[in-house]
């Protein structure tokens, strides 16, 4: 039995990681609504996910305290909404944002809005998929990026067992295993690793925070820019291992409904502000074997540090202009190598707003 439960906690963590690629690379969200377009959807099944965080607060104080204290020492980890001022230009705001639809996440704390409503200019991480044809042309200008090329497929690359697991939960998930057996796995990723309710909502067409405040300022006449393409984005993920996007697919697939639970904490704590408490919370709650932190570590090298220094470079000529609001990923804004920590290194005086 706890060889069973230590399997769950490892693919449960390989799950957060995948929502973690979701949350810092927003791309992806677009593009599993494209995937998933024209397909049937029935009434969207309700979220039930448990907070890991107040379960372990009851199961393990001592443990609960531990996760606290490490939050506390992580850099910048409190706070969503932050004030960027630099000598001569009109302030701007830094935001960090969930690619998730939840009513929880796309409501703004006022503050949020209120900078966002007085903002002349809104900055997310792409703009390519806000125009569906720019973002085919995206796709189609580098299929290698998505899709296998030659003769391999999803179940070439895994031993029968694991095939099978991925036939089974592609099969639990409404998707015909032939019709993905193409995909490169980062995609297929895309579309498993929300919880039910969450794809059905953004198949359906209900919007992530990013594409409303986008859409919504479009509407209202201002300026939208971007910092990354789509291919940038997919060629970050592109650039990790295979080995380590497939083992986190099948592991995915093993964990089935308990991703709910992952997904619901790191709601709880996105509305706290408790960034920081994402990764000292589910390494105690979902402890990892060594693989499993070097993969993180790679992951958080290419997907979150690297695409930091590019995001401020990129957004330095735009803040410049004065009086915009940048949203990102949350995962993007804490810890030493953080957009927070960035910004400052950049000569910025960086500011939480309460």
């Amino acid at each position: 039995m706890k060889r069973v439960i230590a399997i769950a906690d490892r693919a449960a963590l390989v799950s957060l990681k995948l929502l973690a690629a979701l949350n810092v690379l927003f791309f992806l969200s677009f593009l599993m609504v494209l995937l998933l377009a024209g397909r049937a959807h029935a009434e969207a099944p309700a979220c039930a996910g448990s907070d890991l965080l107040a379960g372990l607060a009851k199961s393990d104080p001592a443990a609960f305290k531990k996760v606290e204290t490490e939050a506390a020492a992580v850099p910048n980890g409190k706070g969503l909404l932050w004030k960027l001022q630099k000598s001569g230009e009109k302030p701007s705001y830094l935001f960090g944002t969930m690619h998730i639809t939840d009513a929880r996440v796309t409501t703004l704390p006022a503050a949020a809005q209120k900078a966002y409503d007085g903002a002349d200019t809104i900055i997310i991480e792409t703009t390519d998929a806000l125009d569906k044809a720019k973002l085919m042309a995206a796709m189609a200008a580098e299929p290698g990026l998505m899709m296998f090329t030659d003769n391999t497929t999803l179940s070439s690359l895994l031993s029968p067992e694991d095939a099978a697991v991925l036939n089974k939960g592609l099969d639990a998930r409404g998707i015909p295993p032939l019709t993905v057996a193409k995909m490169k796995p980062w995609i297929l990723s895309a579309m498993v690793a929300l919880p039910a309710c969450e794809v059905a909502r953004q198949s359906a067409g209900a919007p992530v925070l990013d594409v409303k405040l986008a859409s919504d300022a479009k509407a209202s006449g201002k300026d939208v820019e971007g910092l990354e393409t789509a291919a940038d984005q997919l060629r970050a993920m592109a650039s990790l291992p295979l080995a380590y996007h497939m083992k986190g697919l099948v592991e995915t697939l093993k964990l089935g409904d308990r991703v709910n639970d992952v997904n619901e904490t790191m709601i709880v704590l996105y509305q706290r502000g408790e960034v920081g408490m994402f990764w000292p919370l589910f390494r105690t709650v979902l402890p990892a074997a060594a693989d499993d932190q070097a993969g993180y570590a790679a992951f958080e090298q290419t997907m979150i540090t690297s695409r930091n220094k590019v995001m401020v470079e990129h957004a330095e000529p735009i803040l410049a202009k004065g009086n915009a609001f940048m949203a990102v990923g949350a995962l993007h804004l804490p810890g030493p190598d953080g957009l927070v920590e960035d910004f400052r290194k950049a000569g910025y005086i960086v500011t939480a707003v309460k």
